[in-house]
């Protein structure tokens, strides 16, 4: 049977449904209906229940994010703790005079950038799988930096460190999006990249309660084993509980199942999203312009990003405070940015208004790392500290989503996750180096440095949301208003890859 197609059903769910039949599993001859357009058909489509949908979207939410989330948590852990192990000892037993500090941190973020390609995996592999690998392999590293006994020595476990963990981060926005929607994608990244200014949160005390006793070890050892050590625990744990595609979730039962992989159907035309890629669209979004505009910005915001952490027990102790209250005195600015992180997601999720999240945050951080600059008072520098934080770390969770809701493809958005952390993860060589020594107390030059980036930041959030405007316009003149169907919109591609390039696509603002 065939019905004729209101343009306004598009706005609904893949199919409304009918209260008398089964949430997904229709009868072919009565509960499918074979949707028509002009003198073509549309492949029939299953009817889903809204309130199905939303009880498998709400199981993904409690078991996926947090899972992630925790993993990154150990991550950020890892990677950052080295901040903490400088103050506790480190710097005297390893003699990391002049640079030699910042070129731990550097050394990180070449191997990082220079393994970034290893996002693809999560599209090549299956998930569980390749997560495994890398979280042991950087659990391993970490934990084996705890018997170094040179700088050198150092150098190598951080290399490592970088090329294992180039695997796992950058990865998870992706894997994300074969699980969640357009819409709902930018609120579940905000839960995963939270972890990081949650991590920060507690690193310091974390960081006190270890290296606070009088262990065999040095105290700084005691913090890289103490610290390293769970994250290989976790290892096993994303082998069995991650999911490799949501159909094959252990928490769903078959009819959730379906109507997971319905919801696969309705993103991209497929439910097999894992086993390959697609060169060709790897080619195109390098000669996207909107790929290079998200890239310039994750590098903005990372020359700030990389060095709060690692530099800001550093920033707080030259302010007058002993080394203890300035592990303290770094726990709630980041709490504050935890918040805002989730909020400002769940916002640009729902008002479709990614870009202007980003302006304002970015302005924010500005001002914070303005304060910093130019003010002598302890008062008022410490809360441009909250300004910082406050605005750096929710950017970049808001610029990530921003990423995958432009890209028309699995490759493409895949890719332009690589092309962002390619370019991103460049901003860390500049930013760890920006708080030598000789610059102390104040650090001026590198306050000013991360503030003039958090402004170029809003100014390129505003180009390319006005480039997106005028993309979307030409959309709009070739294929008419969204959701207005026409000749050109008869392939089943395009009624049910809703968010594959299509008449019905347009871009997120």
């Amino acid at each position: 049977m065939a019905t004729n197609i209101n343009p306004h059903d598009h706005d609904r769910p893949i199919a409304e449904v009918d209260n008398k039949i089964d949430p997904v599993r229709c009868d072919p001859e009565k509960d499918l209906e074979t949707l028509e357009i002009g003198d073509s058909q549309i492949a029939p489509r299953p009817r889903i229940d809204p309130m199905s949908e939303q009880r498998v979207v709400r199981k993904l939410d409690w078991r996926i994010p947090p899972l992630v989330a925790a993993l990154y948590l150990l991550s950020f852990l890892d990677r950052s703790n080295i901040g903490n192990a400088e103050i506790a000892g480190m710097k005297e037993d390893l003699n990391l005079h002049g640079d030699r500090y910042e070129w731990l941190l550097t050394i990180f973020y070449i191997s990082y950038i220079i393994f970034e390609p290893l996002v693809l995996m999560f599209k090549i592999l299956p998930p569980s799988y390749w997560a495994t690998f890398v979280v042991f392999g950087w659990g391993l590293i970490a934990t084996l930096q705890c018997v170094v006994q040179s700088w050198e020595g150092e150098m190598v476990c951080r290399f490592f460190l970088g090329a294992v963990e180039a695997g796992f981060g950058p990865g998870i926005p992706y894997l994300l999006s074969f699980f969640y929607l357009r819409h709902e994608l930018g609120f579940r990244i905000a839960l995963f990249l939270s972890a990081a200014p949650l991590a920060s949160t507690f690193a310091g005390a974390l960081a006190y309660g270890i290296t606070s006793g009088h262990s065999h070890l040095a105290n700084w050892r005691l913090l890289f084993l103490v610290e390293g050590l769970p994250t290989i625990v976790m290892a096993p744990v994303a082998f069995f509980f991650l999911p490799n595609k949501p159909e094959d979730a252990r928490f769903l039962n078959e009819e959730e199942k379906e109507i997971a992989q319905a919801r696969g159907v309705r993103q991209v035309g497929d439910a097999v999203r894992i086993g390959g890629i697609v060169w060709k669209d790897i080619g195109l979004t390098f000669l996207d312009a909107k790929a290079w505009f998200t890239a310039l910005m994750y590098f903005s915001c990372n020359v700030s990003f990389s060095s709060l952490p690692v530099f800001l027990p550093t920033i707080i102790e030259e302010m007058g405070f002993t080394s203890v209250q300035a592990q303290g005195l770094s726990a709630p600015p980041y709490f504050i940015s935890f918040m805002i992180t989730i909020f400002s997601a769940w916002v640009a999720d729902r008002t479709q208004q990614r870009g202007l999240t980003i302006i304002s945050l970015s302005i924010m951080g500005a001002v914070g790392y303005v304060l910093l600059a130019s003010c002598t008072t302890i008062g008022v520098r410490y809360f441009g500290v909250f300004l910082a934080a406050a605005g750096v770390f929710p950017a970049i969770a808001n610029i990530l989503p921003w990423v995958l809701n432009n890209q028309g493809s699995d490759t493409r958005r895949g890719a332009g996750i690589m092309i962002l952390n390619l370019i991103g993860q460049c901003g860390p060589l500049l930013g760890t180096r920006m708080f030598p020594d000789r610059q102390a107390p104040r650090y001026i030059e590198g306050m000013w440095v991360c503030a003039a980036f958090m402004f170029f930041n809003s100014i390129l959030s505003l180009a390319l949301r006005t480039l997106l405007m005028w993309e979307n316009k030409k959309l709009d003149e070739k294929y008419g208003p969204r959701w207005i169907s026409n000749k050109e919109s008869t392939s089943k591609e395009h009624d049910a890859a809703e968010e594959n390039y299509g008449p019905n696509y347009r871009f997120i603002l």
